[in-house]
């Protein structure tokens, strides 16, 4: 009886210390790690005098079923990570974004200087 309720307290424990998400974790880890993990990005901008922002992307599709019962590919929109490596190789701060344009679209002058948020859409 002992054993068990040592194991319920233990597992509780640590449920509630793991209160970081995963992006994070990413605070801190300089580039060459990130890239190791995450692979290369789709982009990466130069982040004016403060280092550099890595652009990482999934376009997601939607399906639905359309009056025939087929599916049907509906819309879609991209899931963007943004890493922000500061000037020491290390990552500064980062943010994930859904937004309908392609990594190609990105305007670079609205990222730059948006470093200091983590933001979830």
């Amino acid at each position: 009886m002992k054993t068990i309720i040592l194991l319920i307290a233990a597992i509780i424990i640590s449920s509630c210390s793991s209160s970081k998400t995963d992006g994070d974790k990413l605070i801190g880890q300089t580039k060459a790690n990130i890239l190791k993990n995450l692979g290369d990005p789709v982009r990466t901008l130069n982040n004016d005098k403060n280092g550099e922002i890595l652009i990482y992307a999934d376009q997601v599709y939607s399906n639905y079923e359309n009056q025939n019962g087929s599916a049907k590919t509906g819309s879609n929109y991209w899931k963007y990570m943004f890493v922000y490596i500061n000037n020491d190789g290390k990552v500064s701060s980062w943010r994930n974004e859904k937004q309908e344009y392609p990594p190609q679209q990105i305007d670079a002058n609205k990222l730059i200087g948006n470093n200091n948020s983590v933001s979830v859409k």
